[in-house]
């Protein structure tokens, strides 16, 4: 196996991209459930509106406690899942605070996304293939921008600038 993935390096990265992004799949889900049952109980009743984000189905998305649990467990995972892709999987040259930053604009972008996509695809797809799609559009957008936007190889970098 080793073999077949030293001859096809960038495939190698692409299994390595999806196998420690679930790193920050585990952090995320430990802090929404710490968030919703520990840090933000108390707000768990008080309904949240703004912009794309509705949780005012206080029984079912638990209100405040539900948003601002989503975002911190966003926030922490999508950190954890930087530091993670570029250091075991892109081994990254690129400067950390340009990175950084050209992360953070991919995780609004997604989380954005994310939030939006199921109006659309739910009715027609149902709940399973509608989470397919949603995982299949974050890949297909995530992997490139990070291989050659946001964690460059040296080499990669000189053809950006």
């Amino acid at each position: 196996m080793q073999r077949f993935f030293r001859r096809h390096p960038a495939l190698r990265e692409f299994v390595l991209f999806n196998l420690l992004s679930n790193c920050s799949t585990l952090v995320n889900f430990l802090m929404t459930y710490l968030g919703t049952h520990v840090l933000f109980r108390g707000l768990r009743t008080v309904p949240f509106s703004f912009l794309v984000f509705r949780y005012q189905n206080v029984t079912e998305d638990l209100g405040l406690a539900g948003f601002l649990s989503f975002l911190l467990a966003t926030a922490l995972a999508q950190t954890v899942n930087f530091f993670v892709q570029r250091q075991l999987v892109f081994h990254s040259s690129a400067a950390a605070g340009q990175a950084a930053l050209r992360f953070a604009l991919l995780a609004v972008l997604l989380v954005l996304l994310s939030a939006v996509l199921p109006a659309y695809t739910l009715p027609r797809f149902g709940i399973m293939a509608s989470a397919v799609l949603n995982i299949v559009m974050q890949v297909a957008i995530s992997f490139p921008a990070m291989k050659f936007w946001i964690m460059p190889r040296r080499s990669q970098e000189t053809v950006d600038r």
